[in-house]
């Protein structure tokens, strides 16, 4: 039977299948059908068209010129909505499909869509050591982009698709953060389209206040135009130590200990169980002993977290060598560990040497095609939920996420947090180190019930003066948002720029109790 024939049949008998069992059926019970025919294809055309348009971009150097071009487009459309009477809110004209974040956002179809097709590299500025770039630059992009130079940016949040606008107007962390702060404390100036169309810069010496708040508004102040963000010098490899570690106690201790030490460039913890889980600590280095060199970002290698649990099941520590690129992008192609639900055979080796180099299908198509019943069971049995909560409190936190939702693996990254004016700082006068922890998958937790357990969570994260991530759902009222966050500075901006009648306020844009 010639390969023509086979193929024929073969999806003829998988259409009789799909028929037989139902489409939603097979959509919900057996995803990885859909994703592995489809999604991943897609995913791959998706990712050529935005790596020819960027080398397009740099090689003809176009980026910069049009970007002014482009600015005047955005505020011609702001100064339109105003002639138009200001009628209804303003919002990017960007798919919510397209987004990272798992939220549906159905605020786009009432508001008014201002399209900004920013997505270009800007400037690279040796000198005074910043890349300028425009707010749809994605973290694979930017980083494929600075490497070659010798370059990279101190905080390079995990997932390649996390747009640094994204990054800004909501929030990045990674293992570096205990360092440098998160994503919004390595940029050094924003400019923003106003309410009334006006374009301004902000920095911590120009427009202070607006550079402050901007930083988790969530789009509410403006639209972000452009960001400049610091630069440090790339190395080759990131030496990582694995060191499993047992007993929760132990697990904060130790965790804490490497948090605190200044040349650890990366640390991070997977929590596999309550009481198991491996530390790990980088230092960037241009020297690599050959027999050590591990390239985890080819796609045949195991994903990294199953890498990770090795060191755990055999008991030992371990030295490995990572290239900087591999290691920035670690847990892009598992997803952290969300794709094993999604493709429950994906870690395996014959899948991974076929099909890897397909891996990971786009987050913005799986949102596209998850359908309402999908949507609905991820959003009662399925968490995905970054806490920041004081280091002090990370024993109780671990506990408290164990009894509420017992997900595993968790998550820890640890970051610095600066009592820089905005929504989030720390309760005292100075800097404190915070830990992220991160929650993805189902809850085992017997009757888990998303919102009851979900508002448990943020009521202890607030008592504990933590964080949620925005990006994610949340269950708070307004008064209980308020008191998790410092809305003084960004609502005294609001009322100073004109904001009210422009953009809802951030609770009513990311909040489930008010989101329409």
């Amino acid at each position: 039977m010639s390969p023509v024939w086979s193929l024929g049949v073969g999806l003829l008998l998988l259409l009789l299948w799909v028929r037989h069992r139902g489409l939603e059926a097979v959509l919900v019970h057996h995803r990885w059908v859909f994703v592995c025919l489809f999604l991943l294809p897609l995913s791959i055309l998706f990712d050529v068209y935005y790596q020819l348009r960027a080398w397009a971009v740099w090689r003809l150097h176009s980026a910069p010129r049009q970007h002014a071009q482009r600015v005047r487009h955005i505020q011609a459309q702001v100064r339109e909505w105003k002639n138009e009477g200001s009628k209804r809110y303003m919002c990017t004209g960007r798919p919510g499909w397209l987004t990272v974040s798992l939220r549906v956002g159905k605020y786009k179809k009432i508001h008014k869509n201002i399209m900004i097709n920013l997505m270009d590299v800007l400037e690279v500025d040796s000198e005074r050591q910043v890349v300028r770039v425009e707010p749809l630059v994605t973290m694979g992009q930017l980083t494929a982009h600075l490497n070659p130079m010798g370059w990279t940016i101190p905080v390079v949040p995990e997932l390649d698709d996390l747009t640094v606008g994204g990054l800004i107007m909501g929030t990045g962390i990674e293992s570096s953060s205990h360092i440098y702060g998160l994503f919004q404390h390595t940029c050094v100036a924003y400019e923003l389209v106003l309410a009334d169309g006006s374009l301004v810069r902000c920095s911590p010496t120009e427009n202070s206040d607006l550079f402050y708040a901007v930083p988790w508004s969530c789009g509410t102040l403006g639209f972000l135009v452009a960001a400049e963000i610091k630069m440090i010098p790339a190395k080759k490899y990131i030496k990582i130590h694995y060191e499993p570690v047992r007993g929760l106690q132990k697990i904060c201790a130790k965790f804490t200990e490497e948090s605190r030490k200044k040349e650890n460039s990366f640390v991070e913890g997977l929590l596999y169980s309550l009481e198991e889980a491996v530390i790990m600590t980088g230092v960037l280095t241009d020297e690599a002993e050959q027999s050590k060199i591990n390239r985890i970002g080819n796609y045949y290698k195991p994903w990294f977290f199953k890498h990770v649990e090795k060191y755990l099941k055999a008991d030992r520590t371990g030295i490995e060598y990572i290239p900087s690129r591999h290691y920035y992008h670690r847990h892009t192609r598992s997803i952290f560990w969300e794709l094993q639900d999604i493709i429950p055979f994906g870690n395996n080796p014959v899948f991974r040497y076929l099909f890897g180099w397909m891996v990971p299908p786009k987050i913005s198509l799986l949102k596209l095609t998850q359908g309402e019943a999908i949507r609905k069971l991820y959003e009662q049995h399925h968490v995905v939920q970054d806490m920041l909560v004081p280091m002090r409190s990370l024993e109780k936190s671990i506990q408290t996420f164990h009894v509420d939702l017992n997900v595993y693996p968790l998550w820890l990254c640890p970051f610095i947090l600066p009592n820089n004016p905005g929504m989030v700082h720390p309760k005292g006068d100075e800097a404190e180190l915070y830990v992220d922890i991160g929650a993805y998958g189902e809850p085992k937790r017997k009757q888990f019930e998303a919102r009851a357990s979900m508002r448990q969570m943020e009521k202890f994260v607030r008592s504990v003066h933590g964080f949620q991530m925005l990006y994610a759902d949340c269950y708070m009222t307004r008064e209980e948002f308020w008191d998790m966050f410092d809305g003084s500075l960004y609502h005294k901006l609001r009322e100073q720029m004109n904001c009210k009648d422009a953009f809802p306020e951030v609770y009513d844009k990311i909040c489930k109790a008010a989101r329409h």
